[in-house]
């Protein structure tokens, strides 16, 4: 289960004791800022786009939307969403836990400006009710972020 690696991957860190799960779902940024009780900007949801054969997750502020002409800009190609059924196999998570952590290799992660509004920040973990609380820091040392993007309205 993805979860589980995500897991794996903050125990090496030192930090599984962090992940936290919920009897909850938490797969959509509304349900996710319910079960945090937080407010839905800092959910950092992690979204899936095909780059070819690749695969690029973008992290943004839960209440920020993509830019089609921000991205195409960004990455010369236009922001072409993952099908649900090929999420999972390309980036190692199902749809509604996919998070920057523990992913297949090859995946892009890039972190969007709209999150610098928040700190703390909830990602993902790798299942559809799972979380971490981050810093902004720790969120990019910890998603191995080739960097920051500006791609979000």
């Amino acid at each position: 289960m993805s979860v589980e690696k995500v897991r794996a991957y903050f125990a090496a860190c030192g930090m599984q004791d962090r992940v936290m799960e919920f009897a909850q779902s938490s797969a959509t940024v509304e349900l996710a800022a319910a079960a945090l009780h937080c407010e839905p900007g800092r959910i950092a949801k992690t979204l899936a786009f095909a780059a070819g054969e690749n695969v690029i997750l973008i992290v943004a502020a839960g209440d920020a939307r993509i830019d089609n002409a921000k991205y195409k800009a960004c990455f010369r190609a236009k922001a072409k969403m993952l099908p649900r059924e090929e999420t999972e196999t390309r980036t190692g998570h199902p749809a509604g836990g996919v998070c920057p952590f523990a992913v297949n290799d090859g995946v892009e992660v890039y972190l969007d400006d709209s999150l610098k509004r928040f700190n703390p920040v909830f990602p993902a973990c790798g299942s559809a009710n799972s979380a971490i609380e981050l810093s902004l820091s720790e969120l990019e040392r910890y998603s191995a972020a080739k960097g920051w993007v500006d791609v979000c309205k």
